[in-house]
């Protein structure tokens, strides 16, 4: 790790030392800052550039410009760039014509050389500045966020995520174990970047990484260094834990993993906003179970302990809704219950929401079901993608107050069974099945087919 560390760092260093003589030999140092028509006009210039020392030193240009920028402006050059560096309509046609009179290889070849947009060719170029691919992740990033204004927008991203998707495939990510003894500046990354159950200080993070029973892999990127792509927090007990609290408790008393018999992965944090859409984490997941099973042959169970984001917003409309199968009157008095602030502090208000939850939580993760066929819970769906299976739901299993305002409390273990992985895959990706356990089926009965 160490040399490949090294080499990196000095691949890095020539190729910032080439953009520096780029940028004398381009004259295209400025002192003042850029405005967005300089910015698409060096644009421009890139895609007509062949020089790659002064290529490499306009994309850094172009780069150190558009992170200077404010957010109006931010917007107002992603949105220009979209409009300007589309395919160009006339050639296309030209093309397709061909290809429709004389469908071989070359009129294809053609085609499909004229069909993409310049934008595809530019983010290739602007990568070539030294750190361009952090700076077009968090260039992305920006334009996630104009996307909900403007639609067209869309347009770059799909260029984006198109590049990302060869980027940042599988081969080129590296797995690494994060410790105590990892650089500080990791570590300042992990504190940050975690989504999931917020690290409240060093202190907190040493509890996470320091015990002989817990874990944290992350996936890493050789062209953006220290940077964590995805990484995932593992506590290893001796059996399938119900509520997280337990797991995170500050005066827990560690076990030996050789007395353990489960994995659990209990936070996955994607740490880089603009790579969202881009799917490693079935990946992290996978291999982290076979490291595991590898150092630890004993491990029988690999679990996670997940958050249900999506459950409160359903009941709501569930609740709204007077001709909801599952909201009679026992129903709705118990969750009336939990509009009442300090509701979880009241044993008779936590037995009677406990009494109804079950049912109500299996016919969510079931029965509910998005445009496309698929979980609403965006946590189900990737894991069940993943070929996981739902395996049991935990009422009150996270009592803090992200837990109850996202889900009452509610959290889900999801099974990966190293034997049906493959399967379960395949059927939910084929034919939208969820894998869900006996005793979770038994409470969301699937409804009965009514003959002709």
């Amino acid at each position: 790790m160490a040399e490949a560390s090294t080499n990196l760092a000095y691949f890095s260093g020539l190729l910032q030392s080439v953009a520096e003589r780029g940028r004398a030999w381009a004259r295209t140092r400025r002192a003042e800052p850029l405005g967005v028509p300089a910015l698409l006009d060096l644009c421009q210039k890139l895609l007509k550039g062949r020089g790659e020392a002064s290529e490499a030193a306009t994309a850094r240009l172009i780069l150190d410009g558009y992170g200077a920028l404010n957010p109006a402006d931010k917007r107002a050059f992603l949105v220009g760039a979209t409009d300007r560096f589309t395919a160009d309509v006339d050639a296309l046609t030209t093309a397709a014509r061909a290809f429709l009179d004389n469908a071989d290889a070359a009129n294809a070849t053609t085609l499909f050389e004229r069909a993409e947009p310049p934008r595809q060719e530019l983010i290739r170029r602007l990568n070539h500045a030294p750190g361009g691919t952090l700076s077009l992740v968090k260039m992305r990033e920006d334009l996630l966020s104009v996307m909900r204004d403007e639609p067209r927008a869309e347009l770059f991203d799909r260029d984006f995520r198109h590049m990302f998707a060869s980027w940042f495939n599988r081969g080129f990510l590296v797995l690494r174990r994060i410790d105590w003894t990892s650089p500080a500046n990791i570590l300042e990354k992990i504190i940050q970047y975690e989504a999931v159950h917020a690290i409240a200080d060093w202190n907190d993070l040493r509890r996470r990484l320091d015990p002989p029973d817990r874990r944290l892999y992350g996936f890493f990127h050789p062209a953006i260094g220290d940077e964590p792509l995805i990484f995932v927090e593992v506590a290893l007990t001796p059996a399938i834990p119900d509520a997280i609290q337990p797991v995170l408790a500050p005066d827990r008393a560690p076990i030996s993993p050789a007395q353990a018999t489960t994995a659990v992965f209990y936070s996955i944090s994607n740490a880089q906003k603009g790579l969202a859409g881009v799917s490693f984490g079935n990946f992290l997941i996978k291999q982290v179970v076979e490291d595991l099973k590898r150092e630890w042959p004993k491990l029988t169970n690999f679990v996670t302990l997940s958050p249900v984001p999506g459950f409160v917003a359903w009941l709501k409309r569930e609740r709204a809704d007077e001709a909801s199968p599952l909201m009679n009157a026992e129903t709705q008095r118990a969750l009336a219950l939990t509009d009442r602030a300090g509701w979880t502090d009241k044993a008779g208000a936590r037995e009677a929401v406990a009494k109804v939850l079950p049912t109500l939580a299996a016919h969510y993760f079931l029965r509910a079901k998005s445009a496309s066929g698929k979980p609403l819970d965006p946590v189900a769906r990737f894991h069940l993608g993943n070929g996981a299976r739902l395996e049991r739901l935990n009422p009150f299993g996270d009592l803090s107050a992200s837990g109850v305002k996202q889900s009452l409390g509610l959290m889900v273990n999801y099974l990966y069974d190293l034997d049906r992985i493959e399967q379960n895959h395949e059927a939910f990706a084929n034919r939208n099945e969820v894998a869900a356990s006996a005793t979770v089926k038994k409470l969301a009965p699937a409804p009965v087919a009514k003959g002709p």
